[in-house]
């Protein structure tokens, strides 16, 4: 017995609104689906060009507030030219948390940090 394929990843977060905003304006995902589910969390279901996987994120109104640890958990992204997200990111008046750094296989990837503190890694391959 084995599962299929990947369906989505659920973050929850204390301001949906603001994280839609940033996954939609600052990263360019689509939003796909809106609902509440029946124990009452409102979903919003997102997707990056060229993935089939979604992103769930949920704020449940009746949970203790978000607390996201360093380093916990990461979303990657990937760009064409970091280079060129930067200038992205200056404009919305955002700048990469780490990075960009070039690994030993000539991948470079840079950190940005999402509402909520959930690390976002961008990756421009070689």
């Amino acid at each position: 017995m084995k599962v299929g394929k990947l369906l989505h990843t659920r973050y929850r977060v204390n301001d949906l609104e603001r994280t839609v905003k940033f996954y939609r304006d600052i990263l360019g995902l689509a939003e796909v689906k809106r609902h509440k589910s029946p124990r009452g969390s409102e979903l919003v279901f997102l997707q990056a060009a060229g993935s089939e996987e979604l992103i769930e994120l949920c704020h449940f109104p009746g949970s203790e507030p978000v607390q996201c640890q360093p380093d916990l958990t990461h979303l990657a992204f990937e760009v064409d030219s970091l280079a060129d997200f930067e200038k992205h990111l200056a404009a919305h008046g955002l700048k990469y948390s780490d990075g960009p750094t070039t690994s030993s296989t000539g991948t470079t990837f840079a950190f940005i940090d999402a509402p909520e503190g959930y690390e976002i890694e961008l990756i421009q391959k070689k």
